[in-house]
Formats: structure tokens, sequence, C-alpha cells
């Protein structure tokens, strides 16, 4: 551990990190589609699950049925393809970042085992149920399936979430100088850390959001083209609650999101901020000038250019106090006192501390493969102990790789908020909408028809049927907006993160495997080509699928 990871190739540690990061992106265009949908077509068959129990048999009127196959179509193509991206990111562990995983494997493998032995099982099994149990088994079993499929899928997000939550807030752990691995001693707090809740929280809520909009541009497009139209209004029903719910429950569970990293990143929070010299009273970055070419001059600007700010919100997000003291970049370079009056290193001290636990480490081992006794052993033990927590510093040469790249995670974030709040916006208008919720009267409705903002025949009946194309095409443009703001919220997760593969822990460079880097790059080459080739398919056979629409039972 001490020098074993020090002439390690950089071009292997770039092409590791590309590969993974290209793998992950590709991995997460289809997860949210998987978990949203699941939520859609579980409702629609609880409706006719609910019309079967009315009649106390099945109901001559099939239209929910085949709502929920049509639904569930779409979603065994993209859960297909998220299977095959899913696999090869686990493999990568092995593979790439074989020294992280040798570090931190008895940790880091846990959760992961348990989502292939019981999550991934489970929904394998009833997505079989699910799709070739119409008719084998009763509507109560096969609406059970359905259920468990998506909670099968939820249940697989939840522990690859643990094992990244541990990797942004490692807990439960200790260190065996032994063996050269963190050991886990509490799985409880593995796996129920509050890192882990808000994650799994925020990020499967958000995901309820891309379902949401793929099904509401879905119906719109067969409004536009007047096609099963009562299958297109009730489908913009149930999307535009639950798009509602999810873009406020984001909303809520990307606050508390913030205020974990408030408490246990602040390098990252400084960085999604802009936030170059922190302080009380801090307000929330609306917009500013950062270059997102470049890494700014932190050390040398006091604020980001053109600055435009909402007063104290910042500190209201990060302290729930709106004179909360909030560190900046600077700060945290150089030390700074907690508001309890704890003081926070310096990165020098930190770097200091850590060089100390790695030289304690290879004393030890040394010491102890020389047949030392408990009495020379015990003061490296102690040494190694109380320098651990910085034990990653140890391998950092220049501090200034302490800093994320700021305009990723300046412009990410707020991209995943702008859009999230554009959500709130559409989800909330197609619930008045689609439910002719009368918030205006027909006189004020009368005279937005004659100014054309909405149809003349809209002027005396609030419905979603007839509007204007650009309606329906500003539904179908929201689905890449959505995958955008998905995407942007995990560029801020783990680009905030850098330099750490485990924070505090371990830096990239020390966690990649020691292989040539031109390997990397030719695997890294061949997965760009077929994972694009695998969208380009799904894409081709969801288009082809929505374009054949559903199969009606009484026809």
């Amino acid at each position: 551990m001490t020098d074993l990871f020090l002439n390690i190739d950089a071009g292997s540690i770039n092409w590791a990190r590309a590969q993974f990061a290209l793998t992950a992106i590709y991995h997460w265009l289809f997860v949210p589609l998987t978990l949203g949908l699941a939520v859609i077509m579980g409702i629609c068959e609880t409706m006719w699950y609910s019309k079967c129990k009315t009649f106390s048999g099945r109901p001559n009127d099939t239209f929910w049925l085949d709502t929920a196959k049509f639904w569930q179509k779409l979603f065994g193509i993209n859960f297909a393809m998220g299977v095959a991206t899913g696999i090869i990111l686990e493999f990568e562990f092995g593979t790439n970042w074989s020294n992280y995983s040798w570090f931190v494997g008895d940790i880091f493998g846990a959760p992961l085992a348990i989502e292939g032995i019981v999550a991934f099982f489970m929904e394998s099994t009833f997505v079989a149920v699910m799709f070739f149990g119409w008719k084998k088994v009763s509507p109560g079993f096969h609406l059970a399936s359905t259920w468990l499929t998506g909670l099968g899928a939820t249940i697989s997000a939840w522990w690859i979430l643990v094992a990244n939550a541990w990797m942004q807030y490692p807990v439960g752990c200790e260190f065996n100088a032994d063996t050269m691995r963190n050991e886990m001693v509490s799985f409880l707090d593995v796996a129920l850390s509050p890192f882990a809740i808000g994650k799994f929280c925020h990020t499967v809520i958000s995901a309820w959001i891309v379902g949401a909009v793929f099904v509401m541009a879905v119906s719109c497009w067969y409004l536009m083209k007047r096609r099963d139209v009562r299958l297109a209004k009730e489908s913009i029903k149930i999307a535009a609650i639950v798009g509602l719910v999810a873009a406020l429950g984001a909303g809520f569970t990307g606050h508390i999101s913030g205020q974990q990293v408030a408490k246990y990143q602040p390098m990252k929070l400084a960085a999604m901020e802009a936030l170059y010299n922190g302080g009380t009273d801090q307000g929330l970055t609306a917009v500013a000038w950062v270059n997102p070419f470049c890494q700014p001059d932190y050390q040398n600007l006091e604020s980001a250019p053109l600055k435009l700010d909402m007063p104290f919100a910042l500190s209201i997000m990060a302290t729930n106090d709106p004179h909360g003291f909030v560190p900046g970049i600077n700060d945290i370079m150089k030390g700074y006192t907690r508001p309890d009056g704890t003081t926070e290193p310096s990165v020098d001290e930190k770097i200091t501390r850590g060089k100390e636990a790695i030289t304690a480490l290879a004393a030890y081992r040394k010491a102890k493969k020389e047949g030392a006794d408990e009495a020379e052993l015990s003061p490296l033990l102690a040494s190694l102990k109380e320098n651990m927590p910085y034990f990653g510093y140890g391998y950092v040469k220049d501090k200034k790789d302490i800093v994320p790249y700021v305009p990723v995670n300046f412009w990410a974030f707020r991209i995943m908020v702008g859009l999230g709040c554009l959500f709130i916006v559409y989800f909330l208008v197609m619930v008045i909408m689609s439910f002719r919720i009368p918030l205006i009267s027909v006189t004020t409705r009368r005279l937005l028809a004659a100014f054309g903002i909405i149809p003349e025949t809209e002027a005396d009946v609030h419905d979603i049927t007839g509007l204007p194309a650009w309606h329906y095409w500003f539904a179908i443009a929201l689905v890449p907006l959505a995958y955008i703001a998905s995407e942007s919220g995990w560029l801020v997760a783990e680009f905030g993160r850098q330099p750490w593969t485990i924070q505090d822990m371990l830096p990239t460079w020390v966690a990649v495997s020691d292989i040539n880097g031109a390997s990397v790059a030719l695997t890294f080459f061949l997965f760009l080509f077929l994972f694009t080739l695998m969208l380009g398919v799904e894409i081709s056979i969801l288009l082809k699928q929505i374009k054949k629409g559903p199969e009606y039972s009484d026809k």
C-alpha cells in the first residue's frame, strides 16, 4: 500500500475513469425509465384489477388491461437493455479498479452481492410472470407480480446506491493493518447511513420523473395524431400526478441531500456554488459567470464574476439557519473553525498526517515481519489509527488536486435544479388541464383563444384534446431534457467527489489497476460502439412499438 500505486501509468488512470464514466452514463439512460415505467404500469394494472373486483371477474371493458400491457411492453424493451450495461459496470471494478476492490472489497462487495442474489433474481422471476402469466395466473397474482417486478428493480437500485453512498461517506468499517484492507464492522451503518437513505430517495424519485415525462410524450404524440385518444388521456392523468408528486419529492429530497453534502462533503458544495470564500449569511447563486472550459483562479477571486444570488438561501439549504456558516474552497484549503468550535485542519496538515499514516503502516508491517513484540507494535498502530482519517491525503502530490473541477459541478447543478423547477410547473399545468380544473374563467380562456394562445375549441371546454401542435411537441422535447437533468445530478455527485474514489480515503490514482492504458483505451472505444448500438436499437424498437400502438382485446 505504501508504494504499490505510485508508479501506475497516468494514461491507465484517465482511460479507466473515462471507461467507467461511459458505462455509468449509458447504464443510467436505461435505469430511470425502468423505475418510472414500473410505477405507471403498476397503477394501470391496479385500475384493471379494481374493475375485476367490482364485477367479481373480468370486466367487459378491457381498456385498463390493454393500457397496462402496452406500457409493460415498453418497460420490457428498456429493462433488457439496462441489465446488459449494469453487468458490465460491475465487472469493471475487478478489471480496471482492482486496487480499489482489494482495499474495500469486503465492504463494497456486500451490497452488490445482495443486489445480485436477492433483488435481481426477484425482479427476473416476477418479470417472467408479468409478461407470460396473463390468463395463466389469477388477476391478483399477476398484479402482485407487476408491482414486485418494479419493487425488485427499486431494491436493486437501493443496494447499488448503498454502495455508491458508502464511497461518498464511508462508515461502518475499520482498517486492518495486517490484511491491508478495510473491513466491515457494522452492516447496518453501511446499509442505513443517512447518505444512503437520502441518495436512494432522491435518485428513485427523480427516476419517476423520467418515466412520467416519457409517458406524457408518447401520449401527447397519440393526441397529436388523433389516435388511441382514450389511452393517451388516461395515461396523461396518471403521468401528470406521478410526475408532480415526483418533482416535488425530488425537490424535498434534494434539499436533504444538500444538507448531507454540506456536512460531510463541504468541498463538493463549494464547487457546486463556485463559493471561493465562505462565511455566514451565504446566498444561493442563481447565475454567475463561471468559465465552463477552465478551472477558476479561486485563490485570487473573492467570488465568481457577475454573481446574482438569493440572499441567505445557501445558509438555509446547508444549515437550516439563514445565518449559518458555509465554508468556501479557500476556507477548506486553509482550514477553518466550525460553528460548534471544532477545527477542520488545512489540506497541508491533512497531507502531512496522511503521510504519517502511510509511514506508520509501512513501519508496522516491517516490524511485524521482523518479529517485533506488542510493545513495539502498539505505538505504530496508535499512530496509524490517529491519522487514518487522512490516509488518502498521503498520496496527494499537489494540494490543488483536492479541488473538484468547478465548472462541471457549477453548471450541472444549475441545469438539474432549473429543469427540476420546469418539471414542477409543467406537471402542475398538466394536472390542471387533464382533470379540467377551472382555475381561469371562460372569459379569460376566450381572450387567450383570441390571441391564439389556446385554440378556439378550448375557449369553453377546458381539456387537453385539441391543443395546438406545439403543446404536444413541447411534451416530446421534455424527454431529452429529463435525461439531461438526471445525468446532471450524477455529474454533480461524482465530479464533486473528485479526486476521491472513496471520500478522504482513496484517491482515484491509487484505486486503479496497474494495467496498460492502451488496453483500457481499446475497450473504451469497443464499449462506446456497443453501447451506442444498443441505445440505437432500443430507440428503434421503442419507436416501432409506439407507432404500432396498443393491442386492444376487443378487436
